[in-house]
C-alpha cells in the first residue's frame, strides 16, 4: 500500500466511524510488529446479519470535502481538519485488495457532499458499478445515499447496492433547520421515496421474470442522531415507528450525540455521549419490531421519556401490574412476549413444550427465560407466590437495579418475611 492510500485510509476510515448504521469492535490495541493482527483504525467494522453471523466491512467515506456546515458534523466545512478524497479507481482497488487478502466481506461507503448531490451520488454509484462489473466482485455493499440526489442516480445505485440508506439525523425537521440550515426534510425523504418505489417495482418484477434484476435486497436504513436537539424519545419512535411502515425500511439507527464542535453554542455540551438512553431507544425499537408493543405503550404524553435506570419492558410491566401475574402454562403468545426475561425465542419453546405437560421453573430456565426478571410476572408449579402484587413496583425496581451483593441481601429478606 502506498503512503498516499495508507493516509488516505486513515483520514476517511476517521471520518466514517460516527455512521451507526453498522457496528464497529470500538477498541484500540497497538500491535508492536511481534504480535499477530491489529485493531488500529484501518476502516474495517463488524456487522451482523440476520443470522448472527458477524462479518468485517470496510467502513469508509470516499471524501470528507463537504459544501455543508452542519453544527454536529465533524467533517463540516467549517472545521479545520486534514481533508482527504479517494478517486474511484483506488478505492475499488483497495476493497478488491483488501477483500482478497480476507481482510474484509463486504463494503459500506459513505460520502461528503462535494459540488452538488447528484455529482457525489454518481462516484459513488461508480464504485459499486465497478466493482460488480468489472471486477465481478459479488460481496455485501452499503451505499449512504446522499440527500438531494437525483431519481435516476438512486435507482442505479439500487441495482448495484445490497442496501441502501439516507440519514435523517434529527428527529424534527424545526430543529434541523436550527444546527444544519443548508438540509431540509424534502432532501431526506426523496431519495427514501426513490429506494422504496424501487424495492416495490423490483419485487413485482421478480413475480413476472425469474431474472430480473434485484434493487437493494437488503432494503434500506436511517440514522438518528439523540441528544443533539430537545426531542424527546416519543418523538424519536413515533417517527422511527412511522419509518418501519414503509416497505423496504428495514432498520433506524440511534447515535448518541458526541459534542465535538464544543465551539458552537446551538449545541448542548454533553460531558458524554447519552449512551445509556441510545441503548433504552433501541430496547425500545426491538419491542416495536419483534414484541407487538405499540408505540404509546412505551412512551405516551405521561411518559413522554424512556427510563435509564430499567428497560422499557420492565418499565410496562411496573406500570400495568393489573395484567400479571400470568400462568406461564396457559398464557396467550401475545402476553407472553411482554413478560420481562421472556425472549421470542423463549416464548416460542414455552409455547411448544407445554403442549407436552406443566412447565416448572427449572424448564424455564433452560428455555433462557431470565427468571431473576420473570418471577415477578409469572406463576408456574413451584415457583414462590410473591409476585408484582405481594412485592409492589418499587421493591422490583430497587431489586433489579440495586448492585449484586445488595440483591442476595434483599432477596433473603424478601424470602423471611414471606415464610413467617
Amino acid at each position: 500500500m502506498s503512503p498516499g492510500i495508507f493516509d488516505k485510509l486513515k483520514t476517511l476510515a476517521e471520518a466514517a466511524k460516527f455512521d451507526v448504521s453498522c457496528a464497529s469492535s470500538g477498541t484500540t490495541r497497538d500491535n508492536p510488529g511481534k504480535n499477530l493482527g491489529t485493531t488500529s483504525g484501518w476502516g474495517i467494522c463488524h456487522s451482523f446479519t440476520e443470522d448472527g453471523r458477524c462479518v468485517s466491512l470496510l467502513k469508509i467515506m470516499l471524501t470528507n470535502y463537504c459544501i455543508y456546515d452542519c453544527a454536529y458534523c465533524m467533517n463540516r466545512r467549517s472545521n479545520d481538519i486534514p481533508r482527504n478524497t479517494f478517486s474511484v479507481s483506488e478505492l475499488v482497488e483497495l476493497t478488491i485488495e483488501f477483500y482478497r487478502r480476507n481482510y474484509i466481506e463486504g463494503l459500506f461507503l459513505s460520502s461528503g457532499i462535494v459540488r452538488n448531490p447528484d455529482y457525489t451520488m454518481e462516484r459513488m454509484v461508480r464504485v459499486a458499478k465497478d466493482l460488480r462489473l468489472v471486477h465481478r466482485y459479488n460481496g455485501y455493499i452499503h451505499l449512504k445515499s446522499i440527500p438531494g440526489a437525483s431519481r435516476e442516480l438512486v435507482t442505479e445505485a439500487g441495482l448495484y447496492a445490497d442496501r441502501l440508506s439516507c440519514n435523517i439525523e434529527i428527529p424534527s425537521e424545526e430543529n434541523l433547520k436550527i444546527i444544519a440550515p443548508e438540509k431540509n426534510y424534502q432532501n431526506v425523504y426523496r431519495p427514501m421515496h426513490y429506494i422504496q418505489q424501487g424495492f416495490l417495482q423490483s419485487a413485482e418484477d421478480k413475480k413476472k421474470y425469474r431474472h430480473a434484476p434485484r434493487f437493494a435486497p437488503a432494503g434500506q436504513s436511517t440514522q438518528m442522531i439523540i441528544g443533539a436537539t430537545p426531542d424527546d424519545d416519543r418523538k424519536i419512535l413515533t417517527l422511527a415507528d412511522s419509518l418501519y411502515q414503509r416497505p423496504a425500511m428495514k432498520r433506524v439507527y440511534y447515535s448518541g450525540y458526541i459534542h465535538i464542535n464544543t465551539y458552537d453554542t446551538r449545541l448542548p455540551a454533553l460531558i458524554t455521549p447519552p449512551m445509556v438512553r441510545e441503548n433504552r431507544l433501541y430496547q425500545a425499537d426491538w419491542l416495536m419490531r419483534f414484541y407487538q408493543f405499540k408505540v404509546d405503550e412505551i412512551v405516551n404524553e405521561t411518559h413522554p421519556l424512556l427510563e435509564l435506570d430499567i428497560d422499557p419492558k420492565l418499565a410496562w410491566a411496573l406500570r400495568h401490574p393489573e395484567f400479571f401475574p400470568v400462568n406461564i402454562n396457559t398464557v396467550d403468545y401475545e402476553m407472553l412476549l411482554r413478560v420481562p426475561g421472556v425472549g421470542v425465542k423463549s416464548a416460542q419453546l414455552i409455547v411448544a413444550s407445554r403442549r407436552h405437560g406443566n412447565l416448572t421453573s427449572e424448564h424455564l430456565k433452560k428455555m433462557g427465560v431470565v427468571m431473576k426478571r420473570a418471577r415477578f410476572f409469572i406463576t408456574c408449579n413451584e415457583l414462590i407466590a410473591y409476585t408484582v402484587h405481594e412485592t409492589g413496583a418499587e421493591y422490583i425496581r430497587k431489586a433489579l437495579t440495586a448492585p449484586q451483593k445488595k440483591k442476595k441481601q434483599d432477596e433473603r429478606q424478601l424470602t423471611i418475611n414471606f415464610e413467617y
